[in-house]
């Protein structure tokens, strides 16, 4: 519920069965302290950072301003990360639409993602590459050469199941990124309707999925990427992680 405080929330969380949370990235210095002080306090680990200004203004951007405002936006991201103790951001690293072609996406995004690279690294937080419906790196083979190609610790992949139904096999695409993959999120999908649902509706094989995490190794966090609710609500989101996570 959006009108309680980052403690009230925190406490929900934890007391419905959650381990820990993405948070959006924090440019309100009190804002954060008050965060941080509802992680400590409830031990709810707040373990990735979600970047907000990469829609907005997206590093595939033409216009330098823009491209200087993705840039800043990441940098508050990764220090917001260091700060709350969280080992990654996401990040949108291009669109692809009528002002940006796919090159230029490739090409542009890469050469800003660079740039933040230094940072990252001083600070050990990785920038994890989100797929989402942004018309780009639309292959696992691709996606997995994008994040390769920087040849950096500090660059993975963080793989949405409930993205790449559209247009993907969820379980292809996590044996094909394997160690690439850093972090996880979850959300249903009905390839029917092409709309998202709860998370144990829709189509995805979730048995399978979980199979392909299981199988390529991974033991980092999953993230269930569904809208907010009270405490009925995420009882029951926590209890369908639970049933996904135990096959």
């Amino acid at each position: 519920p959006g009108k309680m405080s980052a403690e009230e929330r925190f406490s929900l969380a934890k007391r419905t069965g959650f381990e820990g949370v993405e948070v959006p990235t924090v440019e309100d210095s009190a804002l954060q302290a008050e965060m941080k002080a509802a992680s400590v306090k409830t031990g709810l680990i707040i373990h990735s950072i979600m970047n907000q200004r990469h829609w907005k203004f997206p590093l595939s951007s033409s216009d330098p301003d823009a491209v200087k405002q993705s840039i800043e936006g990441m940098e508050i991201s990764l220090r917001n990360a260091k700060e709350f103790g969280a080992d990654a951001v996401l990040l949108v690293p291009g669109v692809v639409n009528a002002d940006t072609s796919y090159q230029d996406a490739w090409d542009r995004s890469r050469k800003n993602i660079q740039k933040l690279l230094p940072l990252a690294q001083e600070l050990k937080v990785v920038i994890a590459i989100e797929n989402v419906w942004n018309k780009f790196l639309l292959s696992p083979l691709e996606f997995a050469r994008y994040v390769d190609d920087f040849k950096s610790p500090w660059l993975k992949a963080y793989f949405d199941v409930g993205n790449i139904a559209l247009y993907g096999v969820p379980q292809d695409w996590i044996r094909t990124l394997g160690k690439c993959i850093v972090k996880v999120h979850i959300k249903g999908f009905d390839e029917k309707k092409r709309e998202f649902v709860a998370l144990l509706d829709g189509t995805i094989d979730w048995k399978t999925v979980r199979k392909a995490l299981a199988g390529i190794g991974y033991q980092g966090w999953v993230s269930a990427e569904v809208a907010g609710g009270d405490e009925n609500y995420l009882r029951g989101v926590s209890a369908a992680m639970d049933a996904i996570f135990a096959g």
